[in-house]
């Protein structure tokens, strides 16, 4: 029988919503204030979710003292009060979108769990705006 543990994390980032090979008046129309020149940032709230069988010897799905040290060691530390567009080189081939930073977060931390295990992103850039990442 499959089980989902899930852990809970926050972290802090600024980010802008533009492409540089499009004149400010469409980034404007297209991403409104998020394509602010002066960046603007959020408050995220980041649920992982992993998924797989109880380990008959442990009784975890998946240690989740190590599934918090996997984050804060991959995720927050990389993220958490950065700016980034600016801060760090995970979005410099994509516009870092809730949708893009949820896919980058899986993409980073799926190298870091077991592949017999399920992965999945929550992230809530604000308090009715989330996006989900299954990484299927």
């Amino acid at each position: 029988m499959k089980t989902s543990v899930f852990r809970r994390e926050r972290f802090n980032a600024a980010h802008r919503l533009f492409r540089e090979d499009w004149p400010e008046e469409k980034n404007e129309q297209i991403f409104g204030k998020c394509a602010n020149p002066n960046y603007h940032g959020h408050n995220y709230d980041l649920t992982v979710k992993v998924t797989g069988e109880i380990d008959n010897e442990t009784g975890y799905v998946m240690d989740m003292k190590k599934l918090s040290i996997l984050i804060n060691r991959h995720i927050i530390d990389r993220l958490d009060h950065k700016n980034l567009n600016l801060d760090t080189e995970l979005f410099d081939d994509c516009i870092p979108t809730a949708e893009n930073i949820a896919r980058v977060i899986w993409e980073i931390l799926r190298k870091e769990i077991e592949t017999s295990l399920d992965l999945k992103i929550i992230l809530y850039e604000t308090e009715r705006n989330f996006v989900e990442y299954p990484g299927d």
